[in-house]
């Protein structure tokens, strides 16, 4: 059994504890659910997802945003769904069309410990550091890249439903801290990953993406087994690495750090720069994000001053 069997065999035969009891499963807007169960079929054409997409006005004119974005370079302005899915091939777009029904279906969401700007602006950098690892693996940097976005999706539903109790985990997160899952798995018996990664699978999303956001708090650590460590799943357990709202995963960023003592082409800093330049060029809330390049110079500037 090859590792993306494994993972759907455990999703398949859960025992129902992957999701908190009476738990309100956010809800895909209708054309993005319907399109996530058509594009798994293999005799579906891009002439018959293009219809359902332009179902939704909205959905569409961020289909269309994206093609004639600057990055693609087009001499001509795209004005139809079909010819997008032409031009961008038909695994980005699907991608990008679950990215963005995972956000509108959290849009709704009223989580007093995630702001969701700055939450979507953390996976955004997450998901750019994914990519950066994916190139670096030789892997689908696409497949990555939406994993890693989407790895948390779930998470502003849940601190929503069972405030006081996420309350209590950040609180404790002041003193020497522990990881969110691990918390999550003493406190309710399930855990933000594998929940998650139960209502992707219920909602059709591709099975690399599933397994990735199943397995997304491995860590480094998952550089080391053979099934995992030249796959997307480990691209998207190294991106988790990054700070959160939060505090996920405590000493995240010196993982990363030391990470390059042992993997000489994963340039920390390097990487950091690259990841500024799409985060802001694709929109990441600049004002109050602390970026990943920002954080290592002012790691650097507390290093020179204490000599």
């Amino acid at each position: 059994m090859n590792w993306l069997d494994s993972c759907k065999d455990i999703l398949r035969n859960a025992d129902g504890q992957t999701l908190p009891p009476k738990f309100k499963l956010p809800v895909l807007p209708t054309a993005i659910t319907e399109f996530a169960k058509r594009s798994n079929d293999p005799e579906v054409t891009s002439g018959q997802l293009a219809r359902i997409l332009e179902a939704d006005s909205g959905l569409t004119a961020d289909i269309l945003q994206l093609v004639n974005s600057s990055a693609n370079g087009l001499r001509s302005t795209v004005s139809s769904v079909k010819q997008a899915i032409s031009l961008l091939g038909f695994k980005k777009v699907q991608l990008f069309v679950l990215t963005v029904g995972a956000k509108r279906a959290m849009s709704r969401c009223d989580s007093k410990l995630i702001n969701l700007t700055h939450f979507w602006s953390t996976n955004l950098e997450r998901a750019l550091l994914a990519r950066e690892v994916a190139g670096l693996l030789r892997v689908d940097k696409e497949m990555a890249f939406a994993g890693a976005m989407l790895q948390d999706f779930l998470l502003p539903a849940l601190t929503s439903e069972l405030l006081d109790d996420y309350g209590t985990f950040v609180d404790g997160q002041s003193g020497k801290g522990k990881m969110l899952v691990d918390f999550e798995q003493q406190r309710f018996g399930w855990n933000h990953a594998k929940a998650t990664a139960h209502v992707a699978w219920r909602w059709n999303f591709p099975d690399e993406i599933v397994c990735a956001i199943y397995h997304h708090h491995r860590g480094v650590s998952i550089l080391l087994e053979r099934d995992f460590a030249q796959t997307t799943v480990a691209a998207v357990a190294i991106s988790s690495l990054l700070p959160d709202a939060l505090s996920q995963t405590p000493g995240g960023l010196n993982s990363l750090i030391e990470l390059q003592d042992h993997w000489p082409q994963f340039d920390l800093g390097q990487i950091a720069e690259r990841i500024s330049l799409g985060f802001y060029e694709m929109g990441g809330h600049q004002t109050y994000h602390m970026t990943l390049a920002k954080r290592l110079e002012r790691m650097q500037a507390r290093a020179k001053s204490t000599c």
